[in-house]
């Protein structure tokens, strides 16, 4: 007892320090999304006047998306200047009408599978998953079935509801991704409007999403931030690392405790690139335990994958825009490593659930 509570003395006076302390800056500048008032919504289209400038950028700023998502669009014929199909790399002069069709037919190659669900959260346009580690999100190659996306798809069957789908064919009711071994909470919209109003907050960054891990090695200080562009491993292309112009990637950390050779951290990333949390973490020295692609080797007590969950979401919910915030408790894997390696905190969630606004429900 007299463990826990020191433990739980330095989580306090670690909470009372300044604000993040700041790593180099090596990250190039943020290019934020271009915002426009002109949009209007007629059922799956947004219509509105573009600005100058790149075409791709007119059709993230008309439909308030993100630049990957809108040249997917473009891609695949579902953005037009004035009625006509265009290249992401055009160039407009400003005032052109912008058509984007948000909806997409469904994938008939995806089948609806019984597979259970924990559900942190529901209401009528979105639910949050806790996503078990093992469980890849969508189809891929040498992972044709037993996803999150086949789960969902079987659950939307069982209750005749719908999946949102602008995010693509393959993607239904997707706004974001864990990866396969990671678990913890994970977004899913039921219809378009809420999968619209969830990707704009991702573009926007106002949904907090906060991250537990226990990594090998000694943070540089209680908080800090890391700041470093992140790219393709050129000596592992399986592999993301800090790479010189990589696209920018910006981390914030947190020490909840530490001790034989490991510390626990809260992790809130503040973009969203593949593999951030893994290759920044790498970056400072601080590999996730059990995370051997990333140099973390098997974990305490054995365990065999990163040492990675989801465990809290703070949004704004798409039903009425009062703020959302979800919370997942480490699963038992987890548990049981951070109990070998000696480690506690009480910042770590307790049960799995959601509250809006300043009542609980």
């Amino acid at each position: 007892m007299a463990h826990l509570q020191r433990r739980r003395r330095l989580d306090r006076d670690r909470r009372r320090a300044d604000r993040p302390e700041a790593l180099p800056d090596r990250s190039e500048p943020a290019r934020g999304n271009l915002v426009t008032d002109a949009a209007t919504v007629g059922g799956s289209v947004v219509t509105g006047s573009a600005p100058a400038g790149r075409f791709d950028l007119a059709v993230s700023a008309v439909a308030g998306i993100s630049r990957a998502h809108a040249q997917r669009l473009v891609s695949d014929g579902r953005a037009r200047v004035d009625g006509r199909v265009a290249r992401a790399a055009d160039r407009l002069r400003g005032g052109e009408e912008i058509s984007v069709e948000l909806s997409a037919p469904p994938d008939e190659t995806l089948q609806p599978e019984s597979i259970p669900l924990r559900i942190a959260y529901e209401d009528a346009s979105m639910l949050i998953v806790d996503k078990p580690a093992g469980l890849v999100v969508h189809p891929s190659a040498g992972h044709a079935s037993g996803t999150l996306v086949n789960a969902l798809l079987g659950r939307a069957r069982d209750r005749g509801e719908p999946l949102g789908s602008i995010a693509g064919v393959e993607r239904p009711g997707i706004v974001h991704r864990l990866d396969k071994e990671t678990s913890g909470l994970l977004l899913v919209a039921k219809n378009d409007a809420a999968q619209a109003s969830l990707m704009r907050q991702f573009g926007s960054r106002s949904v907090d999403k906060e991250y537990v891990a226990l990594v090998r090695g000694v943070a540089p200080a209680p908080r800090g931030r890391i700041e470093a562009p992140i790219g393709r491993d050129p000596r592992d292309r399986q592999r993301m690392a800090v790479v010189a112009g990589g696209r920018e990637a910006v981390t914030e950390y947190e020490v909840l405790d530490e001790g034989g050779g490991y510390t626990l951290l809260a992790l809130r990333p503040r973009t969203g690139r593949t593999h951030q949390l893994r290759a920044h973490l790498a970056y400072l020295g601080l590999p996730i335990a059990g995370d051997q692609r990333y140099g973390g080797g098997i974990g305490p007590g054995g365990l065999g994958r990163q040492f990675l969950h989801a465990a809290r979401l703070t949004l704004d919910r798409p039903l009425d825009g009062r703020r959302l915030r979800a919370w997942s408790e480490l699963p038992a894997d987890l548990a049981e490593a951070l109990a070998s390696a000696g480690l506690d905190s009480d910042r770590l969630p307790e049960g799995v659930g959601a509250e809006v606004g300043e009542d609980a429900e």
